[in-house]
């Protein structure tokens, strides 16, 4: 995966970066730390732009996050129980936790939403049930195309650090983390399902 990440950003530049992000908002595992932190590196090296580069990485994530959202607007609430019946031991979800992240989102309010980008682990789960609470739309986008703006900024800015101060050295250690970012997120998982059990 990391191979194709680096083979897609040095093919597709800003664009690359743009479905990577999408990509990665739709499908956690892939590691955003990795494709904006690479881009940093580009940075470093003079083969990108910082403001490109952060517009193009704030906005794939934002549509990656704009399309939970949708799906959870579009399904609706009672129409996601049969699914979370059936694949709530692979969601590591039942339906008393999707009543309580319900219940959450509309007692803490939207600004949930812009917090949680900072989350590794949450900044996509969240769009979901905002789409299943019916969030207004635009409060949506601009919450998480602002807090996504930010994160992003920290991860270039963590990029170039490595860059200018490592590139010799960096490839020998871009492998190597993006596979120990990987194995954490999918050991994380499996801990998760393992360990789960549904409430009654």
């Amino acid at each position: 995966m990391t191979q194709w990440i680096l083979d897609t950003i040095a093919a597709g530049g800003y664009w690359g970066i743009f479905f990577l992000m999408t990509v990665e908002n739709i499908f956690p595992p892939i590691p955003s730390e990795l494709i904006m932190g690479m881009g940093g590196i580009n940075v470093a090296s003079g083969q990108m732009s910082f403001i490109p580069l952060l517009v193009a990485g704030s906005l794939g994530s934002t549509l990656g996050n704009y399309i939970w959202y949708m799906a959870g607007r579009k399904m609706g609430y009672e129409r996601l129980r049969p699914f979370i019946d059936r694949w709530g031991r692979w969601l590591t979800l039942d339906w008393h936790d999707v009543e309580d992240m319900i219940a959450f989102f509309q007692r803490h309010g939207h600004w949930i939403v812009f917090v949680l980008r900072f989350s590794p682990l949450l900044r996509t789960m969240i769009s979901l049930p905002a789409g299943l609470a019916r969030m207004n739309r635009v409060r949506f986008l601009v919450y998480t195309l602002a807090g996504t703006t930010i994160w992003n900024i920290l991860l270039i800015g963590a990029g170039i650090f490595l860059g200018t101060r490592f590139q010799e050295e960096v490839d020998k250690f871009v492998g190597p983390l993006a596979i120990l970012t990987i194995v954490a997120v999918v050991g994380a998982y499996a801990w998760r399902v393992i360990r789960w059990r549904p409430r009654t």
